[in-house]
């Protein structure tokens, strides 16, 4: 779909499908009007017979939503896929907003629908959280609390079911979310935990990772997520190579039933057809200080999946407290603390001159309590010097008994890594001009004082380019 009514000549922006019916697919996106007012519009298929529905032919009924009374021209965008509420048979569908008259709160507002031609504003908002300000990309959908499959948006809630909202907040371009509880009468929702509320808690990745929507793979009963992987270079790089941004491997999205507090993401299992041969080693020590090369044909397109031992003994003793850790303000890998840094290097150069490090920082607290930290450092990731490089991270929780464990995606310019299975995600955009094609390297590390660590296994595959072309009508 491109501009070209009145209704969105400045830009086809965001929106969401929604299966109305087995036969009816629509959906409603945002266009910026002639005079940049925001408004929904709706589409249809022009061919349902095709099965990449290509073609889309838009409603004669367009705009058929505009901003509301109160409601910024330009504030007013992004709509969900909808959800059907049994009690009235009437769609409901979500739209970011704000409302800077009451403390720059970040709004949900919600409409009501049978025909997706005519909506009502429901009173109120489904939620909002002050000081946040304008919720972008807003996505709302149920997950299972008791089992390992995703949940149609339509699934009301109940025993066993919970609702995310996940918002990007347009003040930092960054992607959170909260679990909590949907009151279908009231229209309403509210967070598990008030402390971890939207835009204030949980982040979807702690990368460079923005505007994500997920949607619901009926096929194989599981919620996949996008995200956008935006550029860190200068616009006129971006210029020169005619390009900018790229979409992040699809995720699986569960509920983690052994936290209870978080979501988990993962690849999608696809990914995996593009393994080819594979490396394993096992029972690697890494003493304090070490640095250890891995011997792989080629290193910059990977899929790696490490567990790291600390033992007991040098957590025991570790008797200096270690609080206000911070992944972003630490210096990176190069910082040494008692118990970490340690983990991975990847896109390396020979020489240890261009590197990304994906690592565990273990922080005691002044009470003896450790909190485990996932980071992934691009300091030094390259010598171009027209780049934001940054480390990025957060803690993760690591349970009794679990070992430490990171799933690290690599494919030349970007790092994606999901610790302790997906309950913290960083994704890296990063520019290498060393440490390209042959001259990559992997290497496991240690850069703590005192922390006596094992990688007690590591298995990499090399990895395919995916198959991309044209799909023939014969398929």
């Amino acid at each position: 779909m491109v501009p070209d009514h009145w209704y969105d000549a400045n830009g086809v922006w965001t929106g969401s499908a929604t299966f109305v019916s087995t036969d009816k697919l629509l959906v409603l996106y945002t266009g910026s009007t002639t005079n940049s007012v925001q408004v929904q519009n709706l589409a249809f298929p022009a061919d349902l017979s095709d099965p990449l529905l290509i073609d889309w032919v838009k409603s004669e009924s367009n705009p058929v939503l505009v901003p509301p009374p109160g409601i910024g021209l330009k504030d007013f965008r992004d709509p969900t896929t909808a959800w059907l509420v049994q009690s009235d048979m009437s769609w409901r569908v979500a739209i970011g907003s704000k409302n800077d008259s009451d403390d720059h709160a970040g709004i949900v507002l919600v409409y009501r629908t049978k025909d997706f031609l005519s909506y009502e504003l429901l009173p109120g908002v489904m939620h909002q959280v002050n000081g946040t300000g304008m919720w972008e990309c807003v996505d709302f959908f149920p997950v299972s609390t008791t089992a390992d499959v995703g949940l149609d948006t339509s699934t009301p809630a109940g025993d066993g079911v919970k609702h995310v909202v996940k918002v990007s907040l347009d003040d930092d371009k960054h992607d959170y979310y909260a679990i909590g509880t949907y009151d279908a009468v009231k229209d309403t929702w509210r967070p598990d935990d008030e402390e971890m509320d939207v835009g204030i808690g949980l982040r979807v990745d702690y990368g460079k990772y923005y505007a994500s929507k997920s949607f619901y793979d009926e096929k194989k009963q599981r919620r996949v997520l996008w995200g956008w992987v935006g550029e860190t270079d200068s616009e006129l790089t971006d210029l020169r190579k005619g390009w900018a941004s790229v979409q992040t491997i699809p995720r699986m999205v569960l509920f983690d039933y052994k936290t209870g507090s978080n979501l988990l993401q993962w690849p999608v299992e696809e990914v995996e057809s593009l393994r080819l041969t594979s490396k394993n080693f096992h029972a690697i020590k890494l003493p304090p200080g070490s640095l250890v090369p891995l011997n792989l044909t080629s290193a910059t397109q990977l899929d790696i999946l490490a567990e790291f031992d600390v033992e007991d003994s040098s957590l025991v003793e570790a008797m200096e407290a270690d609080v206000g850790y911070n992944c972003s303000t630490s210096g990176g890998a190069a910082g040494r603390g008692v118990l970490g840094p340690f983990g991975l290097i990847v896109l390396a150069d020979e020489n240890l001159s261009e590197l990304t490090s994906v690592y565990f920082y273990i922080a005691k607290g002044v009470d003896g309590g450790l909190s485990t930290f996932f980071c992934q450092d691009g300091l030094r990731s390259s010598k171009a010097n027209d780049l934001v490089k940054r480390v990025y991270g957060s803690t993760v929780p690591v349970l009794q008994g679990e070992t430490l464990s990171v799933r690290t995606l690599v494919d030349h310019s970007i790092v994606e890594s999901f610790a302790q299975g997906g309950r913290t995600c960083i994704t890296s955009r990063i520019y290498p001009t060393e440490a390209i094609y042959a001259n990559a390297r992997v290497f496991l590390f240690n850069n703590a004082t005192h922390a006596q660590v094992t990688t007690k296994s590591i298995e990499i595959w090399d990895m395919d380019k995916a198959y991309i072309h044209p799909y023939p009508p014969a398929e």
